[in-house]
């Protein structure tokens, strides 16, 4: 029996970005902060955004290629063994997918945000094994973005040589990326940023990310990163924001999600007061924090 695109679309759940976040930090364990902070950054938590740069697309920017990796990897877990089955690696590691109708289906599934989520906290969650693996250390939410941004080998020879020479010119090492991200590898005067640098900026975006996709941050937020990510990912090779339609439920849910960020942000009672960053930005397993954020979300969708 042939493959219909269509009737998988019609049957995709159509859900807010948030609440499929919610869904996939539930179900895979992977940190809820990160994954909003990650979507965020990558498309403003826009489900349909597309680089001009590159292949990429979707609430996390995944380029063709590392799609459908993941999905062949991950997909038959979630109920998409027809997607897994599809695709195959061809003798020079190029993943294929032999009819053209089935493969656009498969990367039309990146702008579904339940399925993307899904994808991107597998992904998150592979990285994080080979990154501590390599690193003998636990992985946070920043050094899963290095892999998202320079690929997993990039990641890996980004923090090795961060641990040893955080000075060291980040363009230096990675010129190809840099040549497409200028603004991420120097600054506004055309000085490179060291490695250190490039590191901290992520991280602070990765905090701030979060924050604006639960709209308990102020202020205006960059999104010129879901062309850097993307294009640095095809080199490499390898919003729904609580507003004027949200229930009394998520108003709760978002609330308390705002004193939360903000202790860990350290912005409970001004800068500088003692908040927990890393605790933002890990990975290591849900916050007792993220996760009753995740729970309170699901409970107002009658999950």
């Amino acid at each position: 029996m042939s493959f219909n695109p269509f009737a998988v679309t019609a049957a995709t759940k159509s859900v807010s970005a948030q609440s499929a976040i919610a869904l996939a930090s539930q179900k895979t364990g992977v940190d809820f902060s990160y994954l909003m902070g990650q979507a965020q950054l990558e498309s403003g938590m826009r489900t349909s955004a597309r680089s001009g740069t590159s292949s990429a697309s979707g609430l996390y920017q995944f380029i063709d290629q590392s799609w459908l990796r993941v999905v062949k990897q991950h997909g038959a877990e979630h109920g998409m063994a027809w997607a897994s089955d599809a695709i195959s690696t061809s003798s020079s590691g190029k993943m294929v997918v032999s009819d053209p109708e089935t493969r656009r289906a498969i990367l039309n599934l990146r702008n579904d945000p339940q399925t993307a989520s899904l994808m991107a906290a597998e992904h998150a969650s592979d990285n994080k094994d080979a990154l501590e693996s390599t690193l003998g250390r636990d992985a946070t939410g920043t050094d899963l973005y290095m892999a998202h941004f320079l690929g997993l080998g990039g990641a890996k020879s980004f923090l090795t040589k961060l641990a040893s020479n955080p000075d060291r010119s980040a363009a230096s090492l990675f010129p190809a990326a840099a040549r497409a991200n200028r603004n991420v590898f120097y600054t506004s005067g055309g000085q490179p940023r060291s490695l250190s640098d490039v590191y901290d900026r992520f991280a602070a975006k990765l905090d701030k990310g979060a924050g604006v996709a639960t709209g308990t941050a102020s202020g205006p937020f960059d999104t010129n990163a879901l062309t850097m990510a993307s294009a640095a990912l095809e080199i490499d090779g390898s919003t729904v924001i609580p507003g004027n339609g949200e229930d009394s439920g998520t108003q709760s849910a978002s609330a308390w999600a705002k004193a939360t960020l903000d202790q860990f942000a350290g912005r409970v009672g001004g800068p500088g007061t003692g908040g927990d960053k890393t605790q933002l930005a890990s990975l290591i397993r849900p916050t007792p924090a993220s996760a009753r954020l995740a729970y309170m979300m699901l409970s107002t969708m009658g999950a």
